[in-house]
């Protein structure tokens, strides 16, 4: 059977204060150890003291298992070996309990003057023992010797716990810093993920839209002037056979052309699934997203630059013109060239309009005003009301509702201004001003 890592966690914890099992029985074995080291070191103690041999026992079995606390209260564990350390007893606890208090996260202040204490209490109690020894005749050295072995004892039995201890202490400390910077990273990385999924799904609806957008002007409006000339076939079939001819031949080429521009965009989106299959990955990295959308720029300003212009405005109109509508096209200010987005953008209200008004006011006189300006370039696209109301639904030419919407969409994101309404006098009016530059 599997268990989650929060039963792991609950079964790897130790008894009491301890974290794992096995820190609680090497505290009981050091404790232990300890507790028989003063308990052998309690007889020559009690024999010097004049106290009986029990007491002393006794008394080391109490003060060695001290040393089960190390972990909990080690400050409680150095002081009771400094405590012992005149009755020699104690060294194993010393030891232990000084690079235990060493790797802890106390503050340096109490572990240099506890580790000074132990220091001092083991010069003075090894200079007090040697200097008994040297009087009783047990050492027969120079005096240098009893300064030397004190001194000696006392840094061997300090210094090494406690630099161990320090050294153990900072890479624990530094360990877990490091645990919690990569928590830290996967975190940021994880929620720079979420936000890359985001942006990319903001982008693939951008697209769609962008497609949507696109394939609606392009095949719409050749679509409704076919639908047009198709209607006036019908009507014209049998009472003059020339202009139904001539008819016939502009919906062929306009079929063609709507051909030709689907064919393109589905050119265009086919690439693009085979590129991105080609490269497919179960993670897309962070920095796809750059590139992707650098990419995504570099393609839309190829598409602008390859886009309709304002030169083929009055192609567009004569279109309008063959299929029915009276247009009447006017130029205002001095003609230049603008950037490929603004040309195509003036181009697609103009394409739009007309398709609107070959959709919803068949037969209707139309006004397409162009003006040229020192800073923007200004359209407008105005017909009158139609002659025979029902003329548009006679055509058959179905509405999705999408063609000012796509208008607003195209002007505003070059920071235009785009205005659509119903006039008094029963027409339509679409006007749009787009900056220069």
């Amino acid at each position: 059977m599997t268990t989650t890592g929060e039963d792991h966690t609950a079964a790897g914890r130790g008894p009491w204060w301890w974290a794992k099992w096995r820190s609680a029985v090497l505290d009981v074995g050091l404790a232990l150890a300890s507790a028989i080291e003063c308990a052998a070191e309690g007889v020559p103690f009690a024999r010097d003291a004049g106290l009986p041999v029990a007491v002393g026992v006794v008394f080391g079995l109490v003060a060695g298992s001290a040393l089960v606390l190390r972990r909990r209260w080690p400050i409680a564990v150095v002081l009771v070996a400094i405590a012992i350390t005149p009755a020699q007893m104690g060294f194993l606890m010393g030891v232990v309990g000084l690079y235990t208090l060493a790797a802890s996260e106390l503050p340096r202040r109490i572990i240099g003057a506890l580790a000074g204490m132990s220091l001092v209490g083991t010069l003075i109690v090894t200079f007090v023992r040697a200097s008994q020894d040297v009087v009783r005749g047990d050492l027969t050295t120079g005096d240098w010797f009893v300064p030397f072995l004190s001194i000696t004892t006392s840094l061997g039995l300090t210094a090494p716990p406690l630099l161990l201890g320090l050294y153990v202490g900072a890479r624990r400390r530094l360990m877990e810093s490091l645990r919690e910077r990569a928590d830290s990273l996967e975190r940021e990385l994880q929620l720079l993920a979420e936000r890359a999924e985001e942006r990319a799904e903001w982008a693939r609806g951008e697209e769609r839209t962008r497609i949507a957008r696109e394939m609606h002007d392009v095949v719409a409006h050749r679509v409704s002037l076919m639908v047009v000339h198709a209607a006036a076939l019908q009507a014209v079939a049998r009472k003059d056979p020339e202009k139904a001819v001539r008819n016939a031949a502009l919906v062929g080429d306009m079929g063609r052309q709507a051909l030709t521009e689907l064919r393109e965009m589905l050119g265009v989106l086919r690439s693009g699934e085979s590129d991105s299959r080609v490269g497919q990955r179960p993670v897309v990295p962070l920095v796809a997203v750059g590139v992707a959308a650098a990419e995504a720029a570099s393609r839309a300003v190829d598409e602008a630059a390859d886009g309709p212009c304002l030169a083929e405005l009055d192609e567009l109109v004569g279109q309008s013109a063959a299929a029915g509508m009276v247009v009447d096209l006017s130029v205002e200010g001095e003609v230049r060239s603008y950037a490929p987005e603004v040309e195509q953008t003036a181009y697609r209200v103009v394409q739009e309009a007309l398709t609107n008004v070959h959709k919803h006011a068949a037969g209707a006189k139309t006004y397409v005003r162009l003006a040229h300006r020192s800073s923007e370039i200004a359209m407008q696209v105005e017909n009158e009301s139609p002659p025979e109301p029902g003329s548009a639904a006679a055509a058959r030419l179905p509405s999705g509702g999408n063609g000012l919407v796509g208008m607003k969409e195209r002007v505003t994101a070059l920071g235009g201004v785009f205005v659509s309404g119903p006039t008094d006098a029963g027409g339509y009016r679409v006007s749009a001003v787009l900056p220069a530059a």
